[in-house]
């Protein structure tokens, strides 16, 4: 691998820190400007990702954390866990950040700001600042979405150093989510949901869940990390999949904010806030996508998968449309019901479930998992349908007995269906399905939801 920048790397990278430092700088004569800020940071965030990336992954191969690309002829050994250093830069970003989306309340609204001389009588002393009252509740939402992100970016470390066992670590996120459901139940604490206007005349308009609410809350968190984490295993796919997704999350945050949309919104603040975290994600991970994108130079670990997850259960959660969120990630709903019998054990699960590399071909093939044993009458007739309609591929031997099935992965099916084919025109497969799934999701949410919904929130209606 390359440990240094080319002569244009170094120009391109300089160029662009110099401009986001200028805007930065700019941003302290209005009022903080936090959307352009965080643009600015974004491109830092690259900056430093990319540059890092580069100069330690010798060190990172020193420390023994590399692997072998087993999709290669020459199965050479690169850096792996490199989304760890990611995790960092973004950390940092994020922590620098936060004067800015409250630069107005810190100095320009406050009495320090501007207002050091100005004589307050007593009464306005006694309640608090002059004519302005802090956002706490915002700081803490924040707050709680940085201490949440550490948490499982530390499970992720774990991960890529010990190699922790799937069932151990598996409800660890919900763990994590802790601090921002607590966030939530302070500031927020809505449990009630919209119910469908068929249902309304049964349920009434609106059905309060209590505590499951906070339930389906932490099953999100869980799921998220762990969703990016089983849709691996060949170059580029768990960066661009989470690039894709917060692009969506993006489209999905600006259409709050356009003109057509009723100003002042009471979902603007949380779009806003869904977009400062995504801004320096999509950063970081772009610089991530450089070096692992076919034929990658580095492995990104399941520090950026629990990380990477992470920020989209955040952003959903605390930005108040986790199951907006939920409609983008249609693919990775899919593969996780899809590996289910594997993921619980009705079916034989090796260790890894990765499309198997054909030397002589050059491409890769579905892997498949061996019976030793003759499945029950049951699961071999689930099998045997799933066969029938394409869904899997089996064998069998002399006596009509199961020996042989493809992994339950989307991306062995995806090579069920397609055949063979190189590692990268998998990986764009996969990415078209993941980008059209999302538009519709989109689509789904704000214009066919009006079937079964009264109105949409853009509308200042109550469909979360």
């Amino acid at each position: 691998m390359i440990t240094t920048l080319s002569g244009t790397e170094t120009l391109s990278l300089f160029a662009l820190s110099a401009a986001c430092v200028g805007i930065i700088a700019n941003t302290f004569h209005g009022d903080g400007e936090p959307l352009i800020a965080s643009l600015a940071f974004g491109g830092i965030a690259f900056t430093f990702a990319f540059c890092l990336i580069r100069w330690l992954g010798n060190i990172f191969m020193a420390a023994n954390l590399k692997g072998r690309d087993m999709s290669k002829v020459r199965k050479i050994e690169i850096p792996e866990a490199m989304g760890a250093v990611c995790a960092v830069v973004y950390l940092l970003t994020i922590i620098i950040f936060i004067p800015f989306p409250f630069y107005k309340d810190i100095v320009a609204a406050t009495s320090g700001g501007g207002n050091r001389d100005v004589v307050l009588e007593l009464e306005q002393v006694e309640t608090g600042r002059f004519l302005h009252r802090f956002p706490h509740g915002k700081l803490a939402s924040y707050l709680s979405a940085i201490l949440s992100l550490q948490s499982v970016v530390l499970l992720g470390i774990g991960d890529d150093l010990f190699d922790i066992r799937w069932r151990h670590k598996f409800f660890i996120p919900a763990f994590a989510s802790i601090p921002m459901l607590v966030v939530y139940f302070v500031d927020f604490g809505v449990t009630k949901v919209v119910v469908p206007v068929p249902l309304q005349d049964y349920l009434g308009e609106l059905v309060d869940l209590g505590w499951l609410y906070y339930a389906y809350m932490a099953a999100i968190a869980i799921f998220c990390p762990n969703s990016i984490n089983i849709l691996a295993g060949v170059n580029g796919i768990e960066v661009s999949q989470s690039l894709v997704i917060a692009a969506l999350l993006l489209i999905n945050d600006v259409l709050y904010l356009t003109p057509y949309t009723p100003y002042p919104h009471p979902a603007t603040d949380s779009h806003l806030f869904s977009i400062y975290l995504l801004i320096p994600f999509i950063g970081v991970s772009l610089a991530l996508w450089w070096h692992n994108w076919y034929p990658a130079k580095v492995f990104p670990g399941d520090t950026y998968c629990y990380f990477a997850g992470m920020v989209f259960a955040v952003v959903g959660i605390l930005g108040h449309f986790s199951k907006t969120l939920l409609l983008l990630l249609i693919p990775q709903i899919f593969n996780f019901i899809y590996s289910a019998p594997q993921l619980f054990h009705l079916v034989p699960c090796p260790r890894h479930r990765l499309p198997r590399f054909n030397s002589r071909s050059g491409l890769l093939e579905p892997s498949v998992t061996q019976w030793q044993h003759p499945p029950s009458k049951l699961v071999d007739s689930a099998l045997r349908l799933l066969d029938k309609f394409r869904l899997l591929r089996i064998e069998v031997n002399g006596k009509g007995q199961i020996v042989e099935s493809t992994n339950f992965t989307i991306l062995n099916l995806w090579l069920v269906w397609f055949g063979p084919m190189r590692e990268d025109r998998l990986a764009m497969g996969i990415l078209v399905v993941q980008t059209f799934c999302g538009l519709l999701g989109l689509f789904m949410r704000h214009k066919l939801a009006l079937w079964v919904f009264r109105q949409d929130n853009r509308d200042f209606g109550l469909i979360p």
